[in-house]
């Protein structure tokens, strides 16, 4: 059964909020990593670092919210297992998923409308990876970085 992590720092948890209400109202299954207030500032680099340790887990896919949701994206990627995506709109959320396998999408709060970060959840959590031409591609994405070579034309 899909598992949905999610986390956001201060600048996050109001669509944070709204995400949540929305995915449960599916019935889905959703682990909420906090934060859980917005009295105090934290650190977007440990809530990322929370959810990719729970991404882990079989069938877990991942949701980041913050301020502008760059400095998520910047840290979810740092793990080799996460492939994390900024996305603004269905398209961006669509092609993260067909030719990425993304298993991360990433908000920025002050960025996108609520009912668009909706509507790419559903996107996010209804789009297959299309393999195919892709696969190979998304397979460097786990290489380690020494064994990482440029194709050549």
């Amino acid at each position: 059964m899909l598992k949905i992590v999610i986390a956001s720092d201060h600048g996050g948890l109001k669509l944070k909020s709204s995400v949540i209400t929305h995915l449960k109202s599916e019935g889905i299954d959703v682990i909420d990593l906090g934060t859980d207030t917005p009295n105090f500032s934290v650190d977007y680099p440990d809530y990322a670092a929370k959810l990719a340790n729970a991404m882990k887990q079989p069938d877990t896919k991942g949701i980041l919210v913050c301020g502008s949701g760059i400095g998520m994206s910047i840290a979810i990627n740092r793990y080799e297992w996460i492939r994390g995506a900024l996305v603004c709109n269905e398209t961006s959320t669509r092609l993260s998923r067909e030719h990425n396998n993304a298993n991360v999408i990433i908000f920025g709060e002050r960025l996108i409308g609520e009912l668009t970060a909706l509507s790419c959840v559903n996107v996010f959590l209804k789009t297959p990876f299309l393999e195919g031409r892709h696969l190979k591609r998304v397979e460097k994405l786990s290489m380690p970085k020494n064994l990482l070579k440029p194709q050549e034309k």
